[in-house]
């Protein structure tokens, strides 16, 4: 493919997990992309889609594992975009929530290439569903905060303010807390946020090994040691996971994590 005819990056969202709540368009992608650069935490099943002659490439991040730095998959998305017509990124849940798809999408757009965003659904909210947990709820919460517990100490950007999140809103999602937990939960009491609390934590959210608990805040930690909990897990906070209800929960799918 000549300079004049670059092709076009898609920042597409994998969806949770469970390959089923993959949207049409991203099904419609994956089956036509001359080029496959994808993360960690998605299924097989998705991978399969691609055609034998597509160009695949993971660059997925995994604490505690080796992975390439972002300005690395940057660089590989622009190389691969002035060979392909189609490039396919895909990542796990939606591409512009925690997901560095804003950044990719700046780099993509600097060196003149065409990018399309395709929204994913996101952990945090079908996560929760997956075991009958609403975000939100008419009798008990009007408003919910996504938040990443994952903090790194060279991020270029201000640590999370726990304590200014206690009482910010009816409740918390939080992505990639486990790690964190014990100092999230300390903070939030510290902030006012009643240790009494009802939260639950979901570790392989809406696929086969999912694994569930709910707990007052005080004794989230514990309940999470003593368990084993690890990520990929979920964890809400607030008064919605008192209106659980399994009446609508949907089977984990039966899925093959690559990594």
């Amino acid at each position: 493919m000549t300079e004049s005819h670059i092709g076009t990056v898609y920042l597409v969202g994998a969806g949770p997990g469970d390959p089923n709540l993959l949207t049409v368009k991203a099904q419609r992608l994956l089956m036509e992309c001359d080029a496959l650069v994808y993360d960690s935490l998605v299924p097989k099943e998705l991978l399969d889609l691609v055609v034998d002659s597509c160009e695949c490439k993971f660059v997925g991040k995994r604490r505690g594992h080796h992975s390439l730095p972002q300005k690395k998959i940057n660089s590989i998305l622009v190389e691969m975009a002035r060979r392909h017509s189609c490039v396919v990124r895909l990542k796990g849940g939606d591409p512009f929530l925690f997901g560095r798809g804003a950044e990719e999408a700046a780099y993509l757009d600097s060196h003149g290439i065409s990018v399309e965003v395709v929204p994913g659904i996101t952990a945090g909210i079908a996560v929760p569903a997956y075991v009958g947990i609403p975000v939100t709820h008419r009798l008990a919460g009007s408003s919910i905060t996504f938040v990443t517990g994952h903090e790194e100490k060279d991020k270029r950007r201000p640590i999370v303010n726990w304590r200014a999140l206690a009482k910010a809103s009816d409740g918390l999602v939080i992505y990639m807390g486990v790690h964190n937990l014990e100092y999230i939960v300390d903070e939030l009491v510290a902030g006012g946020l009643n240790p009494s609390t009802s939260a639950a934590i979901i570790q392989q959210g809406t696929v086969v090994g999912q694994r569930f608990i709910k707990a007052p805040l005080k004794q989230l930690v514990k309940e999470v040691d003593n368990l084993e909990f690890i990520s990929p897990s979920i964890i809400l906070i607030g008064e919605v996971v008192d209106f659980q209800t399994q009446a609508c929960s949907p089977e984990p799918a039966n899925v093959t994590m690559p990594i």
